[in-house]
């Protein structure tokens, strides 16, 4: 089951997919925020059916003590739009940090200002998918044991 994971922005919006078994993602495009609403589902959308994406990832920002950011009511109507468009099961999951920790990989590759910007986007996506996709493994694990 392929899966996609957003990290929404207000200038991009970073795109990772899954592999095919759903153990991995990895870092696939930054799609820039420009025109309407419109434009950017149509960009997802065509990403979705080709890489015929199951389930997507949105990241919902939270604040530190877990309560929703302000923009987060924006992320999540446009999760529900997405879904409507996509026809698939669109999911938030928390995205607390993962800008840093996408900084923070990108400084210790000695990327530049202006190349971390091109890609920090996607990055993000990538650690909010992985950390989605651990999350799920660890369930089934759980779920699966014998006691």
């Amino acid at each position: 089951m392929r899966i996609m994971g957003l990290d929404l922005g207000e200038k991009r919006i970073g795109v990772a997919l899954s592999d095919p078994l759903g153990w991995t993602a990895q870092g696939l495009q930054v799609i820039p925020v420009s025109g309407s609403l419109e434009n950017s589902i149509a960009s997802i959308q065509r990403i979705a059916r080709q890489y015929e994406v199951e389930r997507v990832i949105v990241g919902l920002p939270r604040n530190m003590d877990g309560s929703l950011s302000p923009v987060a009511k924006k992320i999540k109507e446009f999760a529900g739009l997405l879904s409507k468009r996509l026809g698939v099961p669109v999911e938030m999951y928390d995205e607390r940090l993962t800008t840093r920790a996408a900084e923070r990989v990108l400084l210790e590759a000695d990327l530049s200002r202006s190349r971390r910007r091109k890609v920090i986007d996607k990055m993000a996506a990538v650690f909010i998918l992985q950390g989605y996709l651990d999350a799920l493994a660890l369930k089934d694990k759980n779920e699966n044991r014998l006691d």
